[in-house]
């Protein structure tokens, strides 16, 4: 088994932990899986100079996956952008591959936020090779719109940063809070003129889906929007976002990010929750390959029929496309420069 995941950079203390997980549970069966012994061979997609993964390593790291015979699956990718890089590569050799935190509708649907010819242009044979273990942006936006309605929301002003990912994500948002009865006021594109608009509308919300890296700060730093209770999406769930917000702004942000705590996941709380994903995944590998025979094409035609799965994320499948069932999403406060668990939300 190989993992592909970014080693250097922003994401190593995850990453580090999740292929922690991975051996650990790769340990408790003893490196064993169908009577033979299993190896996992640890890859970096990123490099030190990026401080990322990198679309070169990601795809020499598929290729060295997919040139090997003894290749049964591929833990990876951490990054949703990466997969895009790496799943025509293994979907093409027949490789399952399992996502432990990709969350990109555009890998396994079509619809709102995705490109044209996707997802079909991952799958080169036809056949879906990809699972994932955390629920995809749908759900997201259906969490992140429970969340607002629950903390009172009745009017919402939403800005997206034009990027697939933020525009898909408001797109659901905007479907979601309608259908929960919270009135959307506005919605619009990242700009200066943003936070103003938002407050001109009548909003008591305000909803930012996108990446840090877009003005997310500058954003959720306006004056104008200093009385608005104001929601993030995983997209600024990080440091370089909630470490440069002054305390009159952490106490009025909340971010839904898709893990939940190590205790949540009955894993070691010292440890990432991103630990409990590795875990699961190897654990999910290592399960397909003793029910199936122990070959890359047993695997494959197993992991389609998980259902009601008994694991430390809790009971799972998988649904046609390859998503999890799986709808619990983190809701997290901001508390200094650092994200506070508050609890689970079920998305509605």
């Amino acid at each position: 088994m190989y993992s592909s995941l970014p080693l250097s950079g922003a994401s190593r203390t995850q990453t580090t932990d999740l292929n922690a997980g991975a051996r650990k549970a790769l340990q408790d069966a003893g490196g064993v899986a169908a009577g033979r012994p299993v190896r996992l061979k640890a890859l970096n997609s990123a490099t030190k100079r990026a401080g990322s993964w990198t679309p070169e390593r990601t795809a020499n790291n598929a290729l060295k996956a997919a040139q090997d015979d003894s290749t049964v699956a591929v833990i990876g990718e951490f990054n949703s952008g990466a997969t895009r890089v790496s799943l025509p590569i293994l979907s093409e050799a027949g490789i399952p591959q399992i996502s432990p935190s990709n969350t990109y509708n555009g890998l396994t649907t079509s619809g709102a936020g995705t490109e044209p010819g996707e997802p079909d242009k991952y799958y080169p044979t036809g056949a879906r090779t990809y699972f994932r273990l955390l629920p995809n942006d749908h759900v997201q936006a259906a969490a992140m719109a429970t969340v607002m309605r629950d903390r009172g929301c009745t009017k919402a002003g939403l800005v997206h940063d034009g990027e697939v990912y933020g525009r898909g994500m408001n797109a659901d948002l905007k479907a979601t809070l309608a259908r929960l009865g919270v009135r959307v006021v506005t919605s619009r594109k990242i700009t200066r003129k943003a936070p103003a608009a938002v407050r001109r509308a009548g909003a008591d919300c305000m909803a930012y889906t996108g990446v840090t890296a877009n003005g997310a700060v500058r954003l959720f730093r306006s004056s104008a929007l200093r009385k608005l209770k104001l929601f993030g999406s995983d997209g600024v769930a990080e440091t370089g976002f909630v470490g440069r917000l002054p305390r009159s702004v952490d106490r009025r942000t909340t971010i839904t990010v898709a893990t939940l705590t190590p205790s949540d996941y009955g894993t070691p709380t010292n440890r990432d929750p991103y630990y409990a994903l590795g875990y699961e995944a190897m654990k999910l590998i290592i399960d397909g390959l003793n029910a199936s025979g122990g070959t890359r094409a047993g695997l494959l035609g197993w992991l389609p029929t998980v259902q009601n799965r008994q694991s430390v994320l809790g009971a799972y499948g998988f649904d046609a496309n390859g998503d999890t069932t799986l709808r619990a999403y983190g809701v997290y406060g901001v508390q200094g420069s650092s994200l506070v668990y508050e609890g689970a939300v079920t998305a509605a």
